[in-house]
């Protein structure tokens, strides 16, 4: 447990956890057929074509994946969610099988988005599930449309503070598009990919998430993806870290029911930030994983499926009141936790 981190019998529960392989868990008595693939559907909302995955039956959750990723990070919980819930799980504009236009990827365009994919295929309320930068989109969906939002659930989310892997910063340097072309050239990347894949499975926690970090290396090939990614990341981070937060807007989440999920071995956006989303929120659900690093969802399926419905079942959908979320806006904004100041930088 990290020095400061608030002790499992306050609000962050730690959930212990065996070590499962992310692509083909562990079957035990609760664990899952080996996960099959899914048909990828497509529909063209402003003229651009999102792909996105459905499955199941039930109440909805959308499942919102991280930067530089697809659907597919959400298949290992994907069958088993799909029991209980209509699951939808779209390539986020700019990522996967969607098309990466020049256009607006900030936090806000992205939840319209989301909204508006929903719309479409004609579901109106959802439990939302964002992982990393899907966790800020998560957060921005739920302020934009609480009307639409019975749950929220983040997962190593962004927006709970400024700090973030260096890695990330990296993407918002001038040279990035033109380095990661030289790198992402057929020889190097085939040695890169390779390279990764082989770290991830050497069982030392700090490359245990290398095998998805080739996934979003092979990604990057794509000249458009790279584009993308590049105004995704400058959209949300700059050199001094993560510049879109919760931290003055988080009052409002007493009117919806909130669960964070978090590893406890995460290098991107570290676990202290689960304690702070139960500072922001003291009434939300905060789960640390051990032996889980950036993707605990991969790490430990099973176990993640049964946090998440343990919460569905144990919390009732949130519904909308125009008037209460008023006077929460009036009342909140005089605690509402005041945004650190934006440092010049330093010659």
């Amino acid at each position: 447990m990290n020095a400061g981190f608030p002790e499992p019998d306050q609000r962050v529960r730690l959930v212990e956890s065996r070590r499962t392989r992310a692509r083909t868990p562990v079957l035990d008595q609760e664990a899952d057929p080996p996960m099959r693939q899914h048909r990828v559907q497509h529909v063209t909302i402003h003229g651009h074509r999102r792909a996105y995955v459905k499955a199941g039956k039930g109440p909805t959750l959308l499942l919102l994946h991280g930067l530089g990723c697809t659907h597919r990070t959400w298949l290992p919980v994907l069958d088993s969610l799909a029991r209980r819930y209509t699951v939808i799980a779209p390539d986020l504009l700019g990522h996967g099988q969607s098309d990466k236009p020049r256009a607006d990827y900030s936090i806000g365009a992205f939840a319209n988005g989301m909204r508006d994919l929903l719309t479409v295929l004609g579901i109106d309320k959802v439990t939302v599930v964002g992982h990393s930068f899907g966790g800020g989109v998560a957060m921005q969906f739920a302020y934009q449309f609480p009307e639409r939002t019975e749950r929220m659930v983040l997962v190593g989310s962004g927006g709970l503070g400024p700090e973030v892997s260096a890695a990330i910063r990296a993407i918002t340097t001038t040279g990035f598009y033109q380095v990661m072309g030289a790198l992402t050239m057929p020889g190097v990347r085939h040695l890169g990919t390779a390279g990764l894949k082989g770290l991830s499975r050497t069982g030392i926690k700090e490359f245990r998430d290398f095998d998805e970090v080739a996934e979003i290396y092979q990604s990057l090939r794509d000249p458009a993806a790279r584009a993308a990614t590049r105004h995704v990341v400058r959209a949300v981070v700059d050199w001094q870290g993560q510049i879109v937060s919760m931290a003055d807007r988080a009052y409002l989440t007493e009117a919806m029911p909130m669960c964070v999920v978090w590893g406890d071995q995460d290098r991107v956006i570290p676990v202290s930030h689960a304690a702070r989303a139960a500072e922001l929120a003291p009434k939300a659900r905060v789960e640390v994983m051990p032996n889980a690093g950036h993707f605990p969802h991969k790490d430990h399926p099973e176990r993640f499926v049964r946090i998440l419905n343990d919460f569905v079942r144990s919390t009732s959908p949130a519904t909308y009141s125009r008037a209460r979320w008023r006077r929460l806006l009036q009342q909140g904004a005089a605690s509402a936790v005041p945004l650190r100041a934006v440092e010049a930088p330093t010659a």
